[in-house]
């Protein structure tokens, strides 16, 4: 599925959704399906700079069906943040560095994600970004 097509998805699902107080909840339960961070996970090099919550995260590339893919694994400490990660995980995980680079994120806004979110929220989510992108520019 392409990115754009997940953005798509989340867009409709949150859509479905009439209040904040709904949206937030929907976000917090997808956050509970993240797994539970390996304690290689949680070492101080994978550690998000700019997040208020403790964020983890790291990715490493694998390929599959004749290219090289994106596998992150991404962890917070903060039921809000944990479901920005999962949103963000499901939009990334398992794409090309060019998919990722060339993504445009404008289903954040669309969803209203971006003007709800307290500043502290919004400087994690955007530090959270930069790192998935620094992860596909790296390789």
């Amino acid at each position: 599925m392409s990115i754009e097509s997940i953005q798509q998805k989340i867009i409709e699902e949150f859509s479905s959704l009439s209040e904040w107080e709904q949206k937030y909840q929907y976000l917090i339960e997808k956050g509970v399906s993240l797994s539970k961070p390996s304690e290689e996970l949680k070492q101080e090099e994978n550690r998000v700079k700019g997040c208020q919550s403790q964020v983890w995260m790291k990715a490493q590339k694998t390929p599959q069906e004749g290219k090289e893919i994106i596998v992150i694994e991404a962890y917070s400490d903060a039921a809000i943040v944990r479901g920005l990660i999962a949103l963000l995980l499901e939009v990334y995980n398992g794409h090309s560095a060019e998919e990722i680079i060339n993504a445009k994120l404008d289903f954040l806004v669309e969803i209203g994600l971006v003007q709800h979110l307290s500043p502290n929220r919004k400087n994690g989510l955007s530090a959270m970004l930069k790192q998935i992108h620094r992860f596909a520019q790296l390789g």
